[in-house]
């Protein structure tokens, strides 16, 4: 009898504790859009939250907001607030009693703001987190990810000559003959899956790195309307689906050097819609592999680290500047403008034998031992090898007045430092098996993929775009490439090893 009490006494203080020990979520979402637009909104901002607790007590936060970058001017217009991030923090923390480093800020670098984003998103982003905390509920996790490559590329051009070239509306692309490779990119969405305890959905986070500078089809020129791009339809879309209130939070990737497929394309207008279906589509395919699991596993480690100021600017950009001397003393006359070159050109490449007229007068005028047309020929094609030299040399200008603007624009940035280094915040947050590590900036697609090879858990993704924002940053190799990310950075090739021990040693404690 004494028996049988022991084992029921145990039964009683095992059921509650486990129950206690399971992890919660809530999530929400707000819209962001300003309240009396001036520019047509295609579709609506949005700042969407998510709470995790334990049952140690121990709470994270992630806040995944329709913006380009989280620094700003202060207006709200096309950027948050600049003390937006420090500003949600202390709201939650002196009211949610949530530790200020535990949360985490993901912009989607969306282009496509046009200066609609409300000047109460500080408050609508403080309302969306305390939604989301006050309707916690139990829930059950899973990690996994998707795969799709049909949505972006790298942007960078590997030339035969060693340099690189970033495909940009700013600059021309380079001639083919001149192009080797291209760089490295991932196809792969990193999800976490939050499921009610009946089964039901709750959120889904889907990481994903790839610029955002689609528009939408159809909407008014010139340039398309408001929209959330292309994360903005895809989030719509999975949300859709999963119906029963599910939120979806699109967290930015490793996406520096990468673009969207066709970035270009100049015979058709460039739409947002199909590449949101496409990572909705794909993200939901793979939901349906993921299995959501009890787990108490929640942990946040944010570290402050200093990162070196780069030196080389001057250096750089006197190298630029004999580059353009070199450039402009290759430029010649020629007696063909633009509106004589473009019909030669056309008419030398489609009849190159004979393109100033039908092949039978060539054929009298050899046999009368002239060579009118020959002449005319010859003298003509010098005239268009001097122009499009001319051109190309123009292109190449272009891009380097861009990196020259770029580099004294940087410069000034280091000096306002008025330091060797630069301090910025790294955070790592683990939720069950699935594991983010953050960064300021636009790092590069090899970043991320290194730091998944290297990790040890299998569902690793980096978040950049990140509690701030310092720019670009090329892996310590990219920095010789001479290519638009090169040149619009201000920290030293160094920063890259400095950032991947960091980010290796946060995310061995998580």
């Amino acid at each position: 009898m004494l028996k049988g009490s022991i084992i029921l006494l145990i039964c009683i203080c095992i059921v509650p504790c486990a129950s206690a020990a399971r992890l919660k979520a809530g999530v929400a979402k707000k819209n962001i859009t300003i309240e009396e637009p001036d520019f047509m909104i295609h579709d609506s901002l949005f700042v969407r939250a998510i709470v995790f607790e334990n049952g140690d007590h121990k709470k994270a936060v992630i806040i995944a907001i329709d913006a380009i970058s989280l620094t700003g001017s202060g207006t709200g217009a096309r950027y948050v607030p600049a003390d937006y991030i420090d500003q949600v923090r202390i709201t939650v923390e002196k009211e949610l009693n949530i530790y200020g480093d535990n949360i985490l800020f993901n912009a989607s670098h969306n282009h496509n703001c046009r200066n609609q984003i409300s000047k109460n998103v500080v408050a609508i982003t403080v309302g969306a987190v305390k939604d989301a905390y006050n309707n916690m509920v139990a829930v059950k996790i899973g990690s996994g990810s998707g795969y799709d490559d049909r949505i972006s590329m790298n942007r960078r051009l590997i030339l035969k000559d060693g340099g690189e070239w970033s495909i940009r509306h700013s600059n021309p692309c380079p001639p083919d003959e001149e192009v080797a490779a291209t760089g490295p990119f991932d196809p792969e969405i990193g999800i976490l899956r939050v499921d009610r305890l009946n089964g039901k959905p709750l959120a889904v986070l889907y990481n994903f790195g790839c610029h955002t500078y689609a528009d939408p089809y159809g909407a008014e020129p010139p340039y398309g309307g408001t929209t959330a791009d292309f994360p903005g339809v895809a989030s719509s879309l999975i949300e859709e689906n999963l119906g029963n209130g599910a939120i979806a939070l699109f967290l930015q990737g490793a996406g520096g050097d990468i673009t969207t497929m066709r970035y270009k394309d100049v015979n058709q207008p460039r739409d947002a819609e199909p590449f949101g279906y496409m990572l909705g589509l794909s993200t939901l395919k793979a939901l349906k592999d993921i299995n959501p699991v009890n787990t108490d596993e929640l942990s946040v480690i944010a570290e402050q680290i200093s990162l070196p100021l780069r030196k080389d600017i001057p250096s750089r950009i006197d190298s630029l500047k004999k580059q353009e001397s070199a450039l402009l003393s290759s430029l010649r006359g020629t007696s063909l403008n633009f509106k004589t070159f473009i019909p030669l050109y056309i008419k030398y490449n489609l009849f190159p034998e004979y393109p100033s007229y039908y092949k039978h007068l060539y054929l009298h005028e050899e046999k009368a031992g002239v060579h009118g047309l020959k002449g005319l020929d010859a003298e003509n094609r010098r005239n268009i090898e001097k122009y499009l030299r001319n051109v190309l040399a123009m292109e190449k200008l272009c891009r380097i007045q861009d990196n020259l603007n770029l580099l004294r624009s940087r410069q000034q940035e280091i000096e306002r430092e008025g330091s060797e280094t630069i301090s910025v915040e790294i955070q790592g947050m683990r939720i069950g098996e699935y594991i983010l590590v953050s960064f300021p900036g636009e790092v590069f697609a090899k970043i991320g993929l290194d730091l998944k090879e290297k990790s040890p858990y299998k569902y690793t993704f980096v978040a950049g775009y990140s509690n701030g924002y310092i720019d670009y940053l090329p892996t310590a190799e990219g920095f010789n490439g001479w290519a638009y990310e090169d040149t619009n950075c201000i920290l030293a090739p160094e920063w890259h090893e400095t950032y991947e021990q960091k980010a290796l040693e946060i995310i061995s404690r998580l």
